[in-house]
């Protein structure tokens, strides 16, 4: 990697600010590899990584925060969540890409079948390979279950160093969401975190949008997280949401 100026992030793409390692609770001994690899990659270690997990494990946020760290460290990063960039031209979003020194490529599973999309990403992984740069996908299958088209393309995902991340037992939710509220400044009872993860979607993505709310609301009304009050929040967020189906509370 080179440590040129960071480049700004295209194509109407932003990281969260939250999504950094040190907000990526991992119980002790729990995918403590892959957090010390791709961080690795951040420091400007020259490999290729793929992780995989189940859906709400964390894949996104250690994209996101590896991208964050790699910027701290003057390296140039481009985040695609390519579940998101479908509409688009895959060769016009992969122009220039190549001499980005760590492009973190979100969701390669939901681009299999997509002939237009495999062949960008195959060119892709050869240019930056042939710069000297890095990659970093992350998928919700197991890469030799990915049932791409272009064989070369999975011959070059095959080729990276691949991780599992394993999900959170429901204890170390529980935890994550204490240490995440805490950070924000908020006290969250053990019987509060317990009505949450008995009631809401367990999976984190999830599990920190609520918190996200519940600060929102804290803030604004001046409460304290106590069962009634996200009982009240929940079922406002849950009302506005009902007529799509997504509700965030079962």
């Amino acid at each position: 990697m080179s440590t040129d100026t960071p480049i700004q992030l295209s194509l109407g793409v932003s990281l969260r600010d939250d999504r950094t390692f040190k907000n990526f609770y991992s119980a002790d001994g729990v995918n403590q590899q892959v957090l010390s690899a791709i961080k690795g990659l951040a420091e400007g270690v020259n490999d290729n990584l793929i992780i995989w997990g189940r859906r709400g494990s964390g894949l996104t946020h250690l994209l996101q925060a590896a991208c964050h760290d790699a910027s701290n460290n003057a390296f140039s990063i481009q985040y695609l969540p390519l579940h998101d960039m479908l509409g688009y031209a895959a060769e016009d979003v992969c122009d220039g890409l190549a001499h980005v020194d760590l492009v973190c490529i979100d969701g390669i599973d939901s681009i299999c079948g997509n002939r237009q999309w495999e062949r960008a990403v195959f060119n892709l992984f050869n240019d930056i390979r042939d710069a000297g740069n890095c990659l970093l996908f992350a998928s919700h299958t197991s890469p030799p279950a990915l049932p791409i088209l272009l064989a070369d393309l999975k011959s070059r995902l095959l080729s990276c160093t691949v991780y599992h991340v394993e999900k959170l037992s429901d204890d170390d939710k529980r935890v994550a969401m204490i240490k995440r509220a805490a950070a924000r400044g908020m006290e969250m009872p053990q019987d509060v975190a317990r009505f949450i993860l008995n009631r809401a979607c367990r999976d984190t993505s999830t599990l920190f949008e609520l918190l996200d709310c519940l600060d929102d609301a804290s803030l604004q009304k001046q409460r304290k997280l106590t069962i009634p009050f996200v009982k009240e929040v929940l079922g406002e967020k849950n009302q506005g949401l009902s007529h799509s189906g997504d509700e965030l509370l079962v």
